[in-house]
């Protein structure tokens, strides 16, 4: 089976789960603030992957020989997604994810300074029509920015670098590798950011299941990312992701009442076409 349509089956699964937490992270937010979330999270994550990998014999295949590389690529996703949790409490989701969606931008950008991956007139076209598709939806102004915009689209360079690495890091380490450095060193990264201040919140019984929602969500997402990642480069993978922008619309419509702009399907259809393009041009590539 051709490679880039797996890698888009993965990421199926990453949208479905990145969609959940969404929904969880803003659910909680009222109770813990962001570095809390994370540390949490962080911390069932970490016992899950264990506990897998454990059972499933995988546990061995844990190495210390890219420590450093495992470092900066956690490092730029805690900072991504503490943004990202925060603007979800701030902006509308749609606008969220459309921020957000500049990360496959950066990807195209950082993909070559750091993979050597070639940037082709098409890939090029595809993120310039991404980007289009992106104004449309967020429509940007001076007047209109504030500082849930601005975290989120901090939040997608966060995003983007981690992709890069990730990549980086499939050519000679293990998805199970990946992720138990994922929570073990953003476990170890959210206690030094909750607890600087020596005041730790603990979750109520009624927040601990969003808390295992995100936890198991964003594993499920990784995990499915990852393996995306380690089929096709991350100039067809993260476009892919676009998918999610008209589904948190119709979320945040359904179930916070936010408006369902019409903006919105018009960036989304530009958006579709960018990742039609993109995923169109790589098929016969990855074919020879």
């Amino acid at each position: 089976m051709n490679q880039t349509f797996l890698a888009a089956l993965w990421m199926t699964g990453a949208i479905v789960s990145f969609t959940s937490m969404a929904i969880a992270g803003r659910a909680i937010s009222f109770e813990l603030d962001t570095f809390e979330i994370m540390m949490f999270r962080s911390f069932i994550g970490l016992a899950v992957v264990v506990t897998v990998a454990t059972v499933t014999g995988h546990l061995k295949e844990v190495n210390t020989r890219n420590l450093g590389l495992h470092g900066i690529r956690n490092l730029s996703h805690f900072a991504g997604q503490n943004l990202w949790f925060y603007a979800l409490t701030v902006i509308p989701l749609a606008q969220v994810f459309a921020l957000e969606f500049t990360s496959p931008l950066w990807a195209i950008a950082l993909s070559a300074l750091v993979l050597g991956e070639r940037i082709t007139r098409t890939r090029g076209l595809a993120a310039l029509l991404g980007f289009i598709g992106i104004l449309i939806v967020a429509r940007p102004t001076p007047d209109s920015v504030n500082i849930g915009q601005l975290t989120a689209a901090l939040a997608a360079i966060g995003f983007a670098g981690s992709a890069i690495f990730t990549r980086k890091l499939t050519r000679t380490e293990t998805i199970t590798c990946i992720l138990f450095y994922l929570t073990l060193m953003q476990a170890a990264f959210g206690i030094i950011a909750a607890g600087y201040d020596g005041d730790i919140t603990l979750p109520s019984t009624s927040s601990l299941p969003w808390l295992v929602l995100i936890a198991l969500a964003g594993l499920v997402a990784h995990f499915c990312l990852t393996t995306a990642l380690k089929l096709a480069p991350a100039t067809v993978v993260m476009p892919i992701d676009f998918v999610r922008l008209p589904l948190i619309a119709v979320v945040g419509m359904l179930l916070y009442a936010e408006p369902l702009d019409p903006w919105v399907l018009l960036g989304a259809g530009v958006i579709f076409a960018a990742n039609y393009l993109n995923i169109r041009a790589e098929v016969p590539r990855n074919q020879q």
